[in-house]
């Protein structure tokens, strides 16, 4: 008989259903008209029905079926019955079916990890730039991030009736990435992504520094990195706190998983063991190739002034 899959092909096999639920919940939301806004810390940090209900969901539905792995999401919730609707028990059967890495096929539930941002760009989202918008499942081991699922909800939502909306990708650490196309940017040329709605004299000062040839302003660390691995950009910046675990996780593992590189602006790579603070301190720096161009240019006035 066939062994049963290891148990990290099984997490991110129900992780890629979980984040494909959500993204219903997601659109569901919107395509109802209440978003039910709420200000966290101020206007640039927003929380929605749909962060509730996504986050409720797929902490939910991941901790019925792995009630030993340690889920850690963005939005703090009551701790309230979770409604069957909002369950999802499925899982993808073309991920149970590929061979798990070696290093990883001996790991336990307990030694899992989950940093789960049910919806990252939810300004964007709540101003209708949708494309922006992603759902975030990362899955660390050791402290490392090895497993990732970015769902887009919304992707080809410009592409008119019939097309299909929204995609799933996701890779783990020594297998590889799924569900896009892998480009690089264009050779020679410095196009930097960068946020949107959290800028700030040490961002812009940062990117100068770096002399682009264009510059990207866009919202969520998922949908960056995503730029990244579509060659629409070469080197993610963010000379900035603000950025927290669970926006990098995911977005990371898929990264490193087709040879990219993100660390802080001091070249620090991020940790996720449980016991982390969850604050990105010291910010953001990600390229797909050519790490090294970028990370030698950020001005030390900058690093000195992010500390980890």
């Amino acid at each position: 008989s066939m062994a049963s899959p290891a148990l990290l092909m099984r997490v991110v096999a129900s992780a890629y259903s979980v984040a494909e639920k959500a993204a219903t919940i997601v659109r569901n939301v919107m395509a109802a008209g209440d978003l039910g806004i709420v200000e966290k810390t101020g206007a640039n940090d927003l929380q929605t029905k749909a962060d509730r209900l996504v986050q409720m969901s797929i902490c939910a539905s991941l901790a019925r079926k792995f009630p030993k792995v340690t889920i850690i999401g963005e939005e703090e919730l009551p701790a309230d019955e979770v409604t069957e609707e909002l369950i999802e028990d499925g899982h993808c059967e073309e991920i149970l079916k590929k061979t798990c890495p070696a290093q990883y096929t001996g790991i336990k539930e307990e030694e899992l990890v989950i940093w789960v941002d049910p919806l990252d760009g939810t300004k964007e989202y709540t101003e209708g730039l949708l494309d922006h918008v992603t759902v975030l499942i990362g899955i660390a081991y050791g402290g490392k991030a090895i497993a990732g699922v970015i769902n887009q909800p919304y992707y080809n939502y410009e592409a008119g009736a019939g097309a299909v909306l929204g995609r799933t990708i996701w890779g783990v650490l020594g297998m590889g990435a799924f569900g896009f196309q892998l480009t690089e940017a264009p050779a020679g040329k410095h196009i930097i992504v960068t946020t949107r709605s959290h800028s700030s004299t040490l961002v812009n000062d940062c990117i100068s520094a770096l002399n682009p040839d264009s510059v990207i302003r866009v919202g969520g660390a998922g949908n960056k990195i995503i730029q990244l691995i579509e060659g629409k950009a070469s080197a993610y910046v963010f000379a900035s706190p603000g950025c927290k675990k669970w926006d990098t996780c995911a977005p990371e593992a898929i990264l490193h998983a087709v040879g990219g590189k993100i660390t802080d602006i001091h070249g620090n790579s991020f940790q996720y063991n449980k016991e982390v603070k969850h604050m990105n301190s010291a910010g953001v720096l990600a390229t797909l190739r050519n790490y090294d161009y970028y990370a030698s240019r950020i001005p030390n006035t900058v690093k000195q002034s992010l500390v980890p």
